[in-house]
């Protein structure tokens, strides 16, 4: 079986878990309302009180004024995602990214039938991670999304091999993919308006009308996907960055912003369940608008803070910091590879 799971209102319930007093309170994402910012996310009940995606972000306050508006900060929403792909791959390896906050699983090497999988998964992600999360469990790809998205559903459902045609021929066409505006008026002036309709058009009418795409379209309607699920190839080079306030001499204090970097750094390698084999330390002089960079390759693979703080520091003495002021700093990790439980942690470069 495959799966399709995604969090409704993804940046909203983010920020939702960021700062508990938004729980009382339907919650916008978007834009600075003062510069005519627009919708990003809302959570359900916003969305109720007549928000969409895409208004400007003054109108939606004035359909739910209860709300209350958050802007955008998708450097948070990416690591939440990365965390939640993350915790899915505890489930299996076979997890593809489908936007932020959403993915598709692959449950052929499990045997957990869907009843039981799926809402153990959603009590594990709301438990672990403060996400609501809505899993779709069918025998195609695309089928799992719509399921998953099916608003008069629970927020698990699935679909069985022998239900399948049951349960798309009352659906509106518009659900089968490939039917936008274009194809669905196309289908409105032959009558049609159900999957069901459609699949009675019969090939031959549906190849006159829409030509190769329509037969395409057929084959979804008829239950019929030769999708796969693609597992996304791990990060090729991982990096933190920080711009400082004010421009800075003193070593400790650079040290002690590259610990902080180190840190973020073991995060991201967690993960995604990798280890680094090359360090590179960025750094930004005032009066230069490119940074300078220096690197080390390591003997061995690290995946904690500390070596990689180390090698920092290193780095770092190959500046010139402490005569030379420095606006940022980045460290990056390349030669990416999936980490082992005997990765070492110690004697990792040379001297």
């Amino acid at each position: 079986m495959l799966v399709y799971v995604f969090v409704p209102g993804f940046y909203a319930e983010v920020e939702r878990r960021r700062d508990a007093t938004l729980a009382a309170a339907p919650v916008i994402v978007g834009g600075d309302p003062r510069k005519r910012g627009t919708v990003q996310a809302m959570t359900e009940d916003a969305r109720l009180a007549g928000v969409q995606l895409g208004m400007p972000v003054v109108e939606a306050l004035t359909h739910c004024p209860q709300a209350r508006a958050v802007r955008t900060d998708m450097k948070r929403y990416r690591e939440v995602d990365a965390d939640l792909r993350a915790r899915l791959r505890r489930e299996t390896d076979r997890v593809e990214a489908a936007g932020l906050g959403a993915a598709y699983l692959d449950l052929v090497e499990r045997d957990d039938p869907p009843e039981q999988f799926g809402p153990a998964l959603r009590m594990a992600i709301q438990k672990e991670m403060g996400l609501p999360l809505c899993v779709g469990i069918a025998p195609m790809k695309f089928l799992a999304k719509i399921v998953a998205e099916e608003p008069e559903k629970q927020p698990v459902s699935w679909v069985a091999v022998s239900e399948v045609r049951r349960f798309l021929d009352p659906l509106p066409v518009v659900r089968l993919p490939g039917v936008g505006p274009r194809t669905a008026s196309t289908l409105e002036t032959l009558g049609v308006r159900t999957v069901a309709d459609f699949v009675a058009l019969g090939r031959a009418v549906i190849e006159e009308y829409l030509g190769n795409h329509g037969l395409t379209t057929l084959a979804y309607a008829m239950g019929q996907d030769a999708g796969r699920v693609r597992p996304a190839a791990h990060s090729r080079s991982l990096s933190q960055e920080l711009t400082l306030d004010d421009p800075e001499l003193d070593r400790g204090a650079l040290e002690d912003h590259l610990t902080v970097l180190a840190n973020g750094l073991e995060l991201a390698l967690a993960r995604e369940r990798l280890a680094a084999r090359r360090l590179v330390l960025k750094v930004r002089y005032v009066e230069e608008a490119q940074p300078m960079t220096r690197s080390r390759t390591l003997l061995r693979p690290v995946t904690g803070a500390g070596p990689i703080r180390e090698v920092a520091f290193e780095l770092l003495a190959r500046t010139q910091a402490g005569s030379r002021p420095i606006r940022g700093l980045g460290l990056a990790l390349q030669g990416l590879v999936r980490s082992r439980s005997d990765d070492r942690q110690l004697d990792l470069f040379g001297r």
